[in-house]
């Protein structure tokens, strides 16, 4: 028997790329063919939102703020780059020695307000610029906050490199390296908030192949006071590893929340 279509609220918040945490249900990931490569080479990586990780089953990721990064900082130009209706989809040429960190981001803000000539409810979902277009300076019983994401994923080629963390937002700092994860054994990751370490930090780590067990298999953590997060591997396959946080260190005068969130693809191998 087919399921029942997703509400029609819910695709639309996935087209505007809220898609990552409005609903609890429906899981933004980036998943790269390898994550780990012996010598330079292609990889096709897939973007999707679904609700089985890692099945396109729901709607594709898109990509607006898609940046790839290689070793050496430079920017890598992804290639063959389509959005279809279930998943997108794009070739990254590998050639440096070292870690990529493929990074899809996103913020705006979202907003409820009265029309003040009107006096209709009305709502409001996009850039921090258009906000300032669109919303009337004098609308009335305004509620606005502003929304932070990032999903992304790592490929080592050869050797793993170090990852300079970015500074901004809510962001995975890696202590043990993200392509040398290992079933039963520990890694150690940190979290930070704007370049400083996020204590209390709320974490779900959900391994993939949800479609063939009766449970989600989800561990929930929270960071320590150093921003700091333990994880015990218990089997090999992929991970999708979510954080977030909400603050009031917002850019938008009129948003009185930020809300942050951040999604990484974790592939853990067998001994």
């Amino acid at each position: 028997m087919l399921r029942s279509p997703f509400p029609r609220a819910v695709a639309a918040a996935l087209a505007f790329g809220l898609s990552v945490s409005l609903v609890h249900a429906h899981s933004a990931f980036l998943l790269p063919s390898s994550t780990v490569l012996s010598k330079p080479q292609w990889i096709t990586v897939d973007g999707g939102v679904g609700t089985d990780m890692f099945f396109f089953n729901h709607a594709p990721l898109r990509l607006d703020g898609l940046a790839v990064t290689a070793p050496d900082g430079s920017a890598v130009t992804p290639e063959n780059l389509l959005v279809g209706k279930l998943r997108s989809v794009f070739d990254l040429n590998l050639t440096q020695a070292g870690t990529y960190r493929i990074a899809n981001g996103f913020s705006g803000v979202t907003a409820r307000y009265k029309d003040k000539a009107t006096g209709q409810n009305k709502g409001f979902r996009g850039s921090a610029a258009s906000f300032a277009t669109d919303v009337p300076a004098d609308a009335e019983e305004l509620q606005a906050s502003e929304s932070v994401s990032r999903v992304e994923t790592f490929v080592t080629v050869g050797k793993p490199s170090a990852i300079k963390p970015t500074g901004a937002g809510l962001e995975l700092v890696a202590l043990t390296h993200p392509n040398d994860l290992y079933s039963g054994e520990q890694a150690t990751f940190a979290f930070h908030i704007d370049g400083k370490p996020a204590a209390d930090v709320d974490i779900e780590l959900v391994p993939g192949g949800k479609r063939y067990r009766d449970k989600l298999g989800e561990t929930t953590l929270k960071t320590d006071a150093q921003g700091r997060v333990t994880v015990q591997w218990p089997q090999p396959g992929l991970y999708r590893l979510e954080a977030s946080a909400r603050d009031n260190r917002t850019t938008l005068k009129q948003a009185k929340e930020r809300r942050l969130l951040y999604a990484v693809v974790l592939e853990v191998l067998p001994q």
